[in-house]
């Protein structure tokens, strides 16, 4: 769970900082709200994506697959 929470903490952070430059370099309205959502949840998809895929790729310790 803390890793989940550290995921959504940082993501967002980095997504505030993204959104506000891109939307000034884009003269684009900055919304906050939905920049943290989205990163949020862009972040979680990704990375749980990345360890579920990484997790079914390693050989079970003992078995006959390497």
């Amino acid at each position: 769970m803390m890793k989940q929470l550290t995921i959504i903490v940082w993501a967002v952070l980095f997504g505030e900082v993204i959104g506000y430059i891109g939307g000034a370099l884009e003269t684009l309205t900055w919304n906050p709200g939905q920049i943290g959502v989205i990163s949020a949840v862009f972040a979680l998809i990704v990375v749980n994506g990345i360890t579920i895929i990484t997790n079914n790729s390693l050989p079970v310790k003992g078995s006959e697959k390497k």
